[in-house]
């Protein structure tokens, strides 16, 4: 399994999971972002798909996350402009999602969740992980931690159905 979380979690991979140490190939950064221009998050995914053959990739987000409240700051962040972008371009696409609440708390809680999702949807456009899909040998997750009440949120992300979705644009033989 592939495990791509956010830097700032304050407990680990393997905790979540109920697993042991290495049982996990574990990536993390902030905000548990694979924009495509990232050759890193691009190279273990990669690497987890067609060397250890993973037959899951989880991306997991966190509730009170703090790239994602820097990014809901109109603030200049000097070096992380770049990084929160990606953020940034996401709450723009459902700003109207987004904006129905008055509570910044649930704001901030939306704005996690539909972050996860956009970044299994990066996931799922790389093309190692198109053929694995296809060949049904991987399942991408979608994941949220809530730290006050330990509980995990399973986004339910439908692979099969974004793939299709993203098909005609995105499809890399």
């Amino acid at each position: 399994m592939l495990y791509i979380g956010c830097s700032d979690s304050r407990v680990t991979a393997e905790e979540l999971m109920g697993a042991n140490p290495g049982d996990v190939f574990v990536y993390r950064n902030i905000a548990n972002l694979v924009p495509a221009g990232d050759l890193a998050s691009m190279a273990i995914i990669n690497y987890a798909v067609t060397v250890l053959r993973v037959e899951h990739i989880v991306v997991c987000g966190h509730y009170h996350c703090g790239g994602i409240e820097a990014a809901l700051q109109p603030k200049d962040m000097g070096i992380l402009n770049p990084w929160l972008r990606n953020i940034r371009d996401i709450y723009r696409h459902h700003r109207h999602e987004i904006e129905t609440s008055n509570s910044i708390t649930d704001r901030q809680r939306r704005l996690v969740e539909l972050n996860v999702r956009e970044q299994c949807v990066n996931v799922i456009k790389a093309p190692e992980v198109q053929k694995a899909i296809r060949s049904k040998t991987l399942n991408v997750h979608g994941w949220v931690f809530d730290m006050e009440t330990g509980l995990l949120k399973d986004l339910k992300v439908d692979t099969d159905a974004i793939l299709k979705e993203i098909m005609s644009i995105y499809r890399l033989e």
